[in-house]
């Protein structure tokens, strides 16, 4: 499991994102406990269709501005693992 930092909300307050990957079965959870918010992403799901997946899902939990700044980070920290 890695532990990322993110600055999601304002410039000011780090948020901790949770990522973990399993090899074996050939997935990932993404969880942030700030926002009470967790994501099960495939390793077969295609860039385009996660980022919307993301987008629609963080909403609920913040500005559209917001999220979309946050998914970047997200899908870059994803494809790095």
């Amino acid at each position: 499991m890695k532990i990322r930092k993110a600055n999601v909300l304002d410039e000011r307050t780090v948020t901790n994102v949770y990522i973990y990957e399993n090899k074996k079965e050939e997935y990932i959870v993404v969880a942030v406990p700030d926002f009470e918010w967790s994501c099960f992403i495939r390793y077969e799901d295609e860039t385009n269709m996660l980022r919307t997946k993301l987008l629609t899902s963080l909403q609920k939990t913040m500005t559209y501005e917001q999220a979309t700044a946050f998914v970047d980070k997200l899908l870059y920290w994803v494809h790095e693992m």
